[in-house]
């Protein structure tokens, strides 16, 4: 999928994907190449493609959280403020989405504006991206496609607020995320809070061992429960320096392996909800949903809304808050791993 090509900027060698072509570029009033994409079915931004070319530091970020995951205006106000705190760490962020049939990789402020506007946006995982592109639809990308994308381009580290998993109720309805299946697959660093509460976690954190997928815990050996800090299930590896974790990763992809690594962060201390609090806002919400017959792609955001709802809006702070800080360790883990 990758081929060598020499840098215009200093002679080394270094990879690029295969479907990237060139042209040539002012950069600091020097003529450099600069590639563009080849495939007609992506459009990334000038400066990730310009990162991208001079191997600096770019963030991953998913649109689901936006489309999906969090109401207007705090969807707007948290995509600001995430890319804010991404450049202030020196990294570029990029977030992911599927707009008019292309896969947009860094998103402008028009396109923007479309994801987080919400209408007619598709929850897109991996299986539905060349159906979403095909009709020319716009499709919020999950955290398998976006982890998908992001490794088509070059991009090593993903942040989001918590993974897909392993359903309650899973033996009757065999429904596991795709999540799972693409970090046992695509080699990228992935940050988040655990698994979203509303999950079977226990089941979640055996499959993902299951998987062979590495999980290490920022200062924590105990997986988080999304709103919750523990969970009570505990994990193998602790790391509580940033470029422990970096120089993991690195060692990682050094032995061949093709799996992603998850990195669990705890919410922050103040916007914690315990466990038990947020148990029983789970078992009501899937009770109505069990009423609704709400299932599938559908279920995930109609149970969070119903979580919202039984909070009173505490649930939605906690989320922006952990996903927050899922960014900030995610652009500094991209920034310590171009300097290791």
């Amino acid at each position: 999928m990758r081929k060598e090509r020499p840098n215009a900027l200093g002679g080394d060698i270094f990879m690029f994907p295969l479907f990237f072509k060139y042209k040539s570029a002012k950069i600091n009033n020097n003529s450099v190449l600069i590639f563009d994409m080849d495939l007609s079915s992506y459009s990334v931004a000038p400066e990730i493609r310009e990162a991208l070319y001079l191997r600096k530091p770019i963030l991953a970020m998913e649109s689901t959280i936006l489309a999906h995951g969090m109401p207007y205006p705090q969807n707007v106000e948290f995509a600001l403020d995430a890319q804010q705190l991404v450049r202030k760490a020196g990294v570029f962020p990029a977030i992911i989405a599927i707009l008019k049939g292309k896969v947009c990789v860094g998103l402008n402020e028009t396109q923007l504006t479309r994801i987080t506007d919400g209408k007619n946006i598709q929850k897109t995982s991996v299986r539905d991206i060349p159906f979403v592109l095909a009709s020319g639809a716009s499709g919020a990308t999950t955290v398998s496609s976006t982890m998908r994308v992001a490794h088509s381009v070059g991009i090593d580290v993903f942040s989001t607020g918590g993974i897909g998993g392993v359903h309650r109720g899973w033996k009757t309805t065999l429904d596991v995320s795709q999540d799972l299946h693409e970090l046992s697959r695509t080699p990228v660093l992935v940050v988040s809070a655990g698994a979203k509460a509303i999950l079977d976690i226990p089941k979640t954190v055996e499959r993902l061992e299951s998987l062979s997928v590495p999980v290490v815990g920022y200062k924590t050996n105990d997986f988080p429960a999304f709103y919750s800090r523990k969970s009570g299930i505990k994990i193998d590896h602790k790391f509580d320096d940033i470029k422990l974790l970096a120089n993991g990763f690195i060692k990682h992809r050094s032995l061949g392996f093709s799996s992603g690594m998850l990195v669990v962060n705890p919410p922050p201390k103040e916007n914690e909800i315990s466990n038990k609090v947020v148990s029983g806002y789970i078992e009501n919400a899937l009770r109505r949903a069990k009423k609704l017959e709400v299932s599938g792609k559908k279920l995930t955001p109609f149970l969070l809304h119903e979580i919202f709802k039984e909070s009173k809006g505490e649930s939605l702070k906690t989320n922006i808050a952990l996903a927050l800080s899922n960014v900030k360790l995610g652009a500094e883990i991209a920034a310590e791993l171009k300097n290791v």
